[in-house]
């Protein structure tokens, strides 16, 4: 047995050796070559570009194009600039190349590495969710039932094609006795609503509503809303101006609200980081960033590139936020835990 014991040690002592040794090896060739600092210079200067990137996002103009807010909108994807420049300045043996990546990683720590712990935690007096259904849905009925059994306390659906919103009326009315619906958008609860109003966003037609939730920790002001979609296009950038309006539009609307307790649920057609939404943003917490798992991605359904669907919260805390599972739709629908306290 010791003989046995010993043998097993020599071996992983001579294994450790083996790799110490191979590593000097390989640095020492590293710094016999001449062409060390030469070689990657353009991988140093796309990790530099991104960095700078991440660092002046918010002074990148609009006036071409939305560039900025286009930029905002997908910028923690600018951190895969990271793995990448220092796969390939290994590859290349560039220093240069692995010395410049270390400042779009310290970036990107600053800005998200923050969403990449888990900040979730217990109790709650409410929980919320919210879901683009998609007007082309191929299957509502399902989806329908979906939200239905998600737990949530208060529901709020946008998207609604009034054929299909029976079918969410139908399979919603047995576990929510109150609801509401605005043009497009619509609101179940599970406690009484009142109150209730379109709120006008500035597009001739109802993408958003305002309903008082009465819970037993008192009332609450709930908002949902469906801002315009935008979209990338070669000639013009990215077209996002009547979103804009819309979201400052509601932005004055929760601004004006009597209600110290205000909770959004929508499709904002947005990001946190993009500053076009700050007349909302400014004025409310993410659940996602404050109590969330992770990014909380839901959109596309398929592959979530970013969260453009969001619970945002004023006067009261989130404790928890998160995903639910996908449905018939494009988007994901998501959720979260709220205490609304005394």
């Amino acid at each position: 047995m010791t003989q046995e014991y010993t043998a097993h040690s020599v071996t992983a002592e001579g294994d450790e050796r083996g790799s110490r040794s191979r590593a000097r090896d390989l640095l020492d060739r590293w710094r016999r070559d001449p062409g060390i600092w030469r070689r990657g210079i353009v991988l140093a200067l796309l990790a530099l570009l991104a960095a700078l990137l991440m660092i002046i996002h918010s002074r990148l103009p609009n006036t071409i194009g939305n560039l900025g807010s286009l930029t905002e909108t997908f910028l923690p994807w600018l951190g895969l600039v990271v793995p990448l420049v220092l796969l390939l300045g290994l590859l290349r043996r560039s220093a240069t190349a692995l010395i410049a990546v270390l400042l779009p990683a310290v970036v990107w720590l600053n800005l998200f590495g923050g969403l990449l712990t888990d900040k979730s935690g217990e109790g709650g007096d409410l929980t919320v969710a919210t879901h683009n259904v998609n007007a082309d849905n191929p299957d509502p009925e399902a989806t329908a039932a979906d939200m239905a059994d998600s737990g949530a306390d208060v529901i709020a659906l946008e998207e609604l094609k009034a054929g299909a919103l029976p079918t969410y009326e139908k399979a919603m009315a047995r576990t929510y006795k109150y609801h509401s619906v605005q043009g497009t958008v619509g609101l179940w609860s599970k406690y009484p609503l009142s109150g209730t109003k379109p709120v006008d966003i500035q597009l001739g037609w109802v993408r958003a509503m305002r309903s008082t939730v009465t819970t037993p920790e008192g009332r609450v002001a709930v908002y949902v809303a469906h801002l315009p979609s935008v979209r990338v296009k070669l000639h013009a950038g990215f077209t996002a101006s009547q979103r804009d309006k819309s979201a400052d539009a509601l932005g004055e609307a929760i601004a004006d609200e009597p209600l110290e307790r205000v909770i959004l649920l929508g499709d904002l057609n947005g990001t946190m980081n993009d500053r076009s939404l700050n007349a909302v943003t400014s004025q409310m917490r993410s659940t996602q960033g404050a109590a969330g798992d992770g990014y909380g991605f839901s959109w596309p359904a398929a592959f979530p590139l970013a969260r453009i669907d969001q619970i945002m919260v004023k006067g009261v805390e989130p404790t928890s936020s998160w995903t639910l599972p996908r449905t018939g739709s494009d988007h994901l629908p998501i959720a979260a835990r709220v205490a609304l306290g005394k």
